[in-house]
């Protein structure tokens, strides 16, 4: 198995290729908004040094939001048309298990409530923990909620860049991201169940209905 695994959700951009058991290739690029000038040659470097053809790959695995809107459209985008081109499946991986993720990978925490900033006074946000498999698996489902809604749903430990908007304690997460390393992780045990789907269904989840159309259309100061 090769899987490629790609994430620029969160204004950030990262590229991951494993194989069954290890990482083969890794690259973090940490300038913000800068998805659009550096997912395909990181791509490109990665396949190279890895020796590895697109169309050998056994699946492509994208953060499929909710987050940035523009990183999100992004990573949906280059997914799907390396995917079409190339006859690969694909894996969409929550943004918000992929943050649960890396909570487990830097920190250990197996219960956690991810909580990213959505601008416009809300939050992304949704509850995690760790199943037999190393993986952090929902308990809930993603809201996108006022600061004032989502304070109640939290279960765990908080988690990511909208903790500090919804408590003043247990902050100490707020600067946590989930990197194409976590995608790869929950993506690479997906794939060995063969849990993914066609390039054309590699679609971004925004939560917010009206998330494409500009501030002033959105019926909200």
């Amino acid at each position: 198995m090769k899987l490629l695994a790609l994430e620029t959700a969160n204004e950030q951009c990262s590229v991951s290729i494993v194989d069954e058991t290890q990482e083969l290739y890794f690259q973090l690029d940490l300038r913000a908004k800068a998805q659009t000038q550096t997912i395909l040659p990181m791509i490109e470097q990665g396949l190279n040094q890895t020796a590895i053809e697109l169309a050998n790959l056994t699946a492509i695995a994208f953060s499929r939001g909710p987050g940035s809107f523009s990183g999100v459209r992004i990573n949906a985008a280059v997914t799907q048309a390396l995917a079409w081109a190339n006859d690969v499946p694909v894996v969409p991986v929550s943004t918000l298990q992929a943050l649960a993720q890396a909570a487990h990978r830097l920190y250990g925490l197996t219960q956690v409530t991810a909580v990213l900033d959505a601008r416009m006074q809300e939050v992304y946000i949704a509850s995690y923990q760790l199943d037999a498999n190393g993986i952090m698996q929902a308990v809930d489902e993603e809201q996108l909620l006022s600061y004032a809604d989502a304070t109640p749903q939290i279960k765990f430990t908080v988690v990511g860049s909208g903790s500090e908007l919804i408590q003043s304690e247990q902050t100490q997460y707020k600067d946590l991201s989930a990197t194409a390393q976590d995608i790869a992780t929950i993506a690479r045990e997906a794939a060995q169940r063969k849990a993914w789907v066609s390039a054309e269904l590699a679609l971004p989840v925004y939560l917010r209905d009206n998330a494409w159309k500009k501030i002033s259309e959105q019926g909200k100061p």
